[in-house]
């Protein structure tokens, strides 16, 4: 819940700090109703995009403040591009951030020293924003806190990465490493083989290093899988988006109404 002077804290790091799992749900719609349809049945988290999905930070802040009225986290996959790109979506409040396609140790230590605050990064600092409850958290305060309850969350998605999987795990700053399978079976040369050989490995790979240097493993799932994903270490996981959702509801809503028979209806120019 909100208090004036101190950052909301995160639903999804209090249940991964606790041992729990954290699920969330995926958003590509443009619309904050969405999003408090998926907060209200109890997701802990809505997963929103700004990397695939033309969506705009106008649009970004009424999803986080529609999922805020229950208590639910927003995390946001960023566009890749400049410090600014990834922090304004936390000043939105987001409770966390997705960075896609970390391609190397390099790559990911740009990303911790652009969104974390001291003594962990050099992110840019400006409290005079939702997160910071426009100047109201102390200075000093702001800082500690939102180092603390806002989540970074970066995406291996490419075969590159994995040679500093280790490394990159061990990064302070870094809550969750996130599995990405789509992209990864493009980069292997084997889109949508989902048992290949090297996809299942590197799904497992993820979770150990990730729970070998205290971080969270993150991947996307299904009600039929979830509990084997658990089960490989895997702790934060998404279940199904609006968009799929929405798609198989409509099929199955013309599919049923295709087995009634058609009434036999007349018309001004007869029978038809």
């Amino acid at each position: 819940m909100n208090q004036r002077g101190a950052m909301r804290h995160s639903r999804v790091l209090t249940k991964l700090r606790a041992g729990q799992v954290a699920i969330t749900f995926k958003s590509n719609l443009d619309s904050a109703r969405a999003v408090e349809i998926a907060a209200m049945a109890g997701f802990d988290c809505v997963w929103t995009c700004m990397e695939h999905v033309p969506n705009d930070l106008a649009l970004i802040e009424r999803q986080i403040n529609a999922a805020k009225i229950w208590d639910v986290d927003v995390m946001v996959r960023v566009a890749r591009g400049s410090y600014s790109d990834y922090i304004r979506p936390l000043e939105l409040d987001a409770a966390g951030i997705m960075v896609p396609h970390i391609m190397s140790l390099e790559d990911a230590r740009n990303v911790v020293r652009m969104t974390r605050f001291h003594p962990i990064g050099r992110r840019p600092v400006d409290g005079g924003n939702a997160d910071g409850q426009y100047c109201a958290v102390d200075f000093c305060e702001y800082l500690k806190q939102a180092n603390e309850q806002r989540f970074l969350c970066v995406q291996i998605e490419d075969p590159e990465p994995l040679a500093d999987l280790d490394a990159i795990a061990a990064l302070d700053g870094i809550d969750i490493i996130f599995f990405g399978p789509g992209d990864f079976s493009h980069g292997i040369g084997a889109p949508g083989v989902w048992d290949h050989p090297k996809l299942t490995e590197a799904r497992k790979r993820v979770a150990e290093v990730a729970i070998a240097h205290g971080k969270v493993a993150g991947t996307v799932g299904n009600p039929d899988n979830a509990k084997d994903l658990i089960a490989m270490g895997y702790r934060f996981i998404n279940i199904g988006s609006d968009v799929v959702s929405m798609g198989a509801h409509c099929c199955k809503l013309i599919e049923a109404v295709g087995k009634i028979p058609a009434p036999k209806i007349t018309s001004l120019y007869g029978k038809t």
